[in-house]
């Protein structure tokens, strides 16, 4: 039979702690107004969970890790068109384009980082499926329950902090005038570099995010980091200017002529 309710009386922290205690087995559904999405567990481990609408295959994940080139993708989507992730894993493996260990720590990445982005809802409905688990073909992975509680709990109180530091995502950035700190004294990731590629006073914050393939928690960690390292600061639009009719504002003179 299947559990259903809403996630304002049942969250997702007291879902997950549900499964792993009672090690079932099946598949949990969301809908919130941020989305919807699936989570599959075997024995209360996660295997599997995805966004509605935002599913990738292993070739985008293994392509986006930089362990296949985008010509490599596309010559394997040509040659294995309707293939299954599973076996195109297997393909890749035995023909030694990549290791094991890639598809595995890229399934894993992608699982737990569908999982943590969930963390946040707490408006909308559930319905958890005993027994069910639909990932036939599939690439799945096996995560304890009690790492992702801990982690997403963490990032939970870390987005709310990056909420306020970081509240509106469709303003741009620039570089500072006078940085406060070196360029040359600040040690960047990759990602980081990407977006400081992107910083321009024509580009949102928002814009960055999506040419950068990033989410919302992704962009507001990293320009938060740039913001406290006094390396770029916000574009704030210009305020409107009262225009004035001699010597009386315009919205007066409205006033006066009754509109």
């Amino acid at each position: 039979m299947a559990l259903k309710g809403r996630l304002k009386d049942f969250g997702i922290t007291q879902l997950l702690n549900l499964v792993n205690l009672a090690r079932k087995t099946g598949t949990l559904y969301l809908e919130s107004p941020e989305g919807k999405a699936f989570l599959c567990f075997r024995q209360g481990k996660l295997i599997y969970s995805a966004l509605r609408g935002e599913e990738k295959n292993l070739l985008a994940l293994l392509q986006e890790a930089g362990k296949l080139t985008k010509k490599q993708v596309q010559i394997i989507e040509s040659n294995m068109a309707g293939k299954a992730d599973r076996d195109i894993a297997m393909m890749l493996v035995q023909a030694g384009h990549i290791k094991q260990r890639d598809v595995a720590s890229s399934m894993h990445q992608y699982v737990s980082g569908q999982m943590y982005h969930i963390f946040s809802w707490q408006e909308g409905t559930f319905r958890f499926e005993p027994g069910s688990l639909p990932i036939q073909g599939k690439m799945t992975v096996s995560i304890a329950l009690e790492n992702i509680i801990m982690e997403g709990s963490r990032r939970l109180k870390e987005w709310e902090r990056l909420q306020d530091e970081v509240p509106d995502l469709d303003v741009a950035l620039k570089f500072a005038e006078r940085p406060t700190t070196p360029l040359r004294d600040i040690n960047l990731t990759v990602e980081e570099w990407r977006v400081i590629s992107f910083v321009n006073p024509r580009n949102t914050i928002r814009r960055i995010a999506q040419s950068n393939n990033m989410s919302e928690f992704q962009i507001r960690k990293i320009a938060y980091r740039l913001l406290q390292a006094g390396l770029v600061e916000f574009v704030h639009a210009p305020r409107q200017a009262v225009v004035h009719v001699k010597g009386d504002t315009l919205g007066r003179r409205d006033k006066a002529q009754g509109r």
